[in-house]
């Protein structure tokens, strides 16, 4: 029987992944978490598992960095990234963490449970797009790391004058105070911060930037 983990931090989605393997004798699923400190909590109780199905974008801690963790922690696990996006910047950082395979949600349940199997046996599952991409990743890093600097400049003055306040440690009351805007549009510049990185809360916003040198 293969023991496998669905992470997602969407309800509804984590039962659809779960419908798809009751199709298979072979398959079960041990359990499911929310995101990537929940599933490290859990894994803490029972790390008897063969593989885990991970969703990217979740908050607290994505699947990119749960994946790097549980690799250093559990070597054994295999991780299938399942995500609703082929997004070349997601997928070479997957694979960078030490992601085993990549498929999009929409994959059909015999294609799950074959990309499962072929992942247990030592094999790499991609959704025939992520394949072509990945290869296109692999002739031309120059492209993503061109698109990554594009990414970087992203961000107004007024939002890096933000996100530098709230490196600080500032309340948004305090850093409207210090820019002389409202409170309101702080929260709306903090809004634009995470979703032009990518992120889900401060501490991630502040550690991107710092990475990509944007402060």
């Amino acid at each position: 029987m293969i023991k496998i983990v669905i992470v997602d931090d969407n309800v509804f989605l984590q039962k659809a992944i779960a419908e798809k393997l009751s199709f298979f004798a072979d398959l079960t699923c041990k359990f499911t978490a929310n995101d990537g400190f929940d599933l490290l909590e859990k894994l803490e109780k029972n790390h008897n598992i063969n593989l885990i199905l991970m969703d990217i974008e979740m908050p607290k801690m994505n699947g990119i960095d749960a994946t790097n963790a549980i690799k250093n922690k559990y070597p054994h696990i295999k991780i299938i990234m399942l995500t609703a996006f082929d997004n070349d910047e997601h997928i070479f950082m997957s694979i960078k963490a030490g992601a085993d395979g990549y498929l999009l949600k929409e994959v059909n349940p015999q294609a799950l449970h074959d990309g499962i199997v072929e992942t247990l046996n030592g094999g790499a599952t991609m959704t025939p797009s992520i394949a072509l991409k990945t290869l296109k990743l692999l002739r031309n890093p120059i492209l993503l790391e061109h698109k990554q600097n594009v990414e970087l400049i992203e961000l107004t003055s007024r939002e890096i004058e933000v996100l530098d306040q709230l490196s600080k440690g500032l309340k948004y009351t305090k850093i409207a105070e210090n820019l002389i805007i409202s409170v309101g549009t702080i929260r709306k510049h903090v809004e634009n911060i995470y979703k032009k990185l990518q992120v889900h809360n401060k501490l991630e916003a502040i550690q991107k930037a710092k990475e990509n040198k944007i402060l």
